[in-house]
């Protein structure tokens, strides 16, 4: 009984994180993108052009596109899919035409460039919490799957061949200005979202050769509580065997680990990088203990 709760409980927040995203979104389209004409990809892209030609209300245009790609996302891709976007095509028009009615004729600002930053900053936000929950948006994200899956097209190749076509669609009845501050819009919602997708989630890697390898380890394992993997190498130019001291940290912890190196082996050489995200035991995954 407690773990059925507990399923219920789960998907009944997972369903308010996407409701709330699809909130983000249509606020973003309301208060930034509409009353500043800024241009825009993806559905609402489309929806802004059945607007200006066919004088079709941009949600009432949204919340058909989004059923009729939710048909036919189930019947090419199947229920399953279906289902993780359901949410989404419901929502995301109901929630943007009541935020359109609510509105009215409130303008927050004037300034196109405020919008396009704002804009994209909503947009590229509500995006995040809605794909790292590996649920869709629904709409125009569902004819890339298609593709992918029926011709071998890649999904990003196709998605930005859409948006340029949505983008140039809306460029013809759009002022210049207006056209260029809705390509920075959609380049600011595109690095947002790249950048929330992997927020939290990114480490620094740490390669150490030393001459003191398992003075290292041990310090390392009994002071920071962080795994260590010894790599067997040889020197280039003396031919020594060594061993390369190999880990995975969070920023935070760096300081401490080049206290423990300075240390243990002052003359030791440290390669840093990072790491955009990591999965795993102490990482995305609770420390096991033998």
């Amino acid at each position: 009984m407690d773990k059925s709760k507990d399923i219920i409980c789960k998907a009944a927040a997972r369903i308010a994180v996407i409701a709330l995203g699809n909130l983000l979104y249509a606020a973003g389209v309301v208060f930034f993108i509409l009353p500043s004409g800024l241009i825009t990809g993806g559905t609402t892209g489309i929806a802004l052009i059945a607007n200006h030609f066919g004088n079709i209300p941009v949600s009432a245009f949204v919340g058909v596109f989004n059923i009729v790609m939710f048909v036919l996302g189930m019947l090419v891709l199947g229920r399953t899919f279906a289902l993780s976007t359901l949410v989404s095509t419901i929502a995301y028009p109901a929630m943007l035409s009541m935020l359109e009615r609510a509105a009215g004729s409130f303008v927050l600002t004037d300034d196109k460039l405020l919008c396009a930053l704002f804009g994209g900053l909503c947009i590229g936000a509500s995006l995040a919490m809605i794909i790292r929950l590996g649920a869709s948006t629904g709409g125009m994200d569902i004819p890339p799957l298609i593709l992918n899956k029926k011709l071998g097209i890649p999904v990003s190749v196709s998605m930005y061949a859409f948006d340029f076509a949505i983008l140039a669609g809306q460029m013809f009845f759009s002022e210049r200005q207006a056209s260029l501050y809705g390509i920075l819009l959609v380049m600011i919602y595109t690095v947002t979202l790249d950048k929330l997708m992997t927020l939290g989630s990114g480490r620094t890697k740490v390669e150490i050769i030393s001459k003191e390898p398992e003075k290292l380890r041990k310090s390392i394992l009994e002071k920071m509580d962080r795994g260590v993997t010894m790599l067997h190498a040889r020197t280039g130019y003396l031919g020594i065997e060594t061993d390369i001291l190999y880990c995975v940290i969070s920023p935070r912890e760096l300081h401490r680990l080049e206290m423990i190196i300075k240390n243990e082996d002052p003359e030791a050489f440290i390669v840093l990088s990072k790491a955009s995200s990591v999965y795993g035991r102490g990482f995305s995954m609770e420390k096991h203990y033998i």
